[in-house]
């Protein structure tokens, strides 16, 4: 029965499908496939974040899983209203499947790094398309930079403040026309980093 029941609905989902794309063939519904594949999407995260929801401390992991095909569902679902906008809904869901993940369990604070990378690339994304940005390399490190700050701050690891604040400084840096700061940058982030370390030492002691 369970096998019958698979066959009938793989079997209509291949009849919608077909149906789907001869309408978009005939011009009558624009973006049906897209349509499809976004509910299909939305249905399968919907899925991993009931999991998540239900049980979160020993199903965490469905968190990425869930908001990562409710990214797709959604870029698919909106590819024709924010076509300059791909990648985006993916990655950002992605990224916040991330962050589920250790609001789940605090000792989880590795998740950050991936979730604020993640969020990171997914505004870059959308900044040449959206908003015209191309030179985004500034904003790449400074988005990474306040990852490892979060870290620092939300998980109490005082080591992620020495690459946080490189990265965010490098990051400004970058992002400045004159790139002749960077001569100077070396310099200021080794004394910042060297200080930080005998704070650290000192406060140990």
């Amino acid at each position: 029965m369970n096998r019958l029941n698979a066959r009938i609905w793989i079997g209509a989902l291949l009849v919608v499908f077909g149906l789907l794309m001869l309408v978009e063939r005939f011009g009558l519904l624009r973006g049906a496939t897209s349509i499809f594949w976004g509910l299909i999407f939305v249905a399968g995260g919907a899925f991993f974040l009931y999991r998540f929801v239900s049980n979160m401390r020993s199903e965490w992991w469905a968190a990425i899983p869930a908001m990562a095909l409710l990214g797709l569902g959604a870029e698919s679902l909106l590819s024709l209203i924010l076509p300059q906008w791909g990648g985006f809904f993916f990655l950002g869901g992605l990224g916040l499947g991330f962050f589920g993940v250790y609001l789940a369990d605090r000792q989880r604070w590795w998740a950050i790094i991936p979730g604020g990378v993640m969020l990171t690339l997914a505004f870059i994304a959308i900044l040449p398309g959206a908003f015209g940005v191309q030179d985004s390399g500034g904003l790449v490190l400074i988005g990474f930079g306040l990852t490892f700050l979060l870290v620092a701050l939300l998980a109490s690891m005082t080591w992620a403040w020495i690459p946080g604040l490189i990265l965010l400084v490098l990051g400004v840096f970058v992002g400045t026309p004159d790139a002749g700061w960077l001569n100077f940058f070396w310099p200021v982030a080794l004394i910042v980093g060297g200080l930080l370390l005998i704070l650290q030492f000192a406060r140990k002691h």
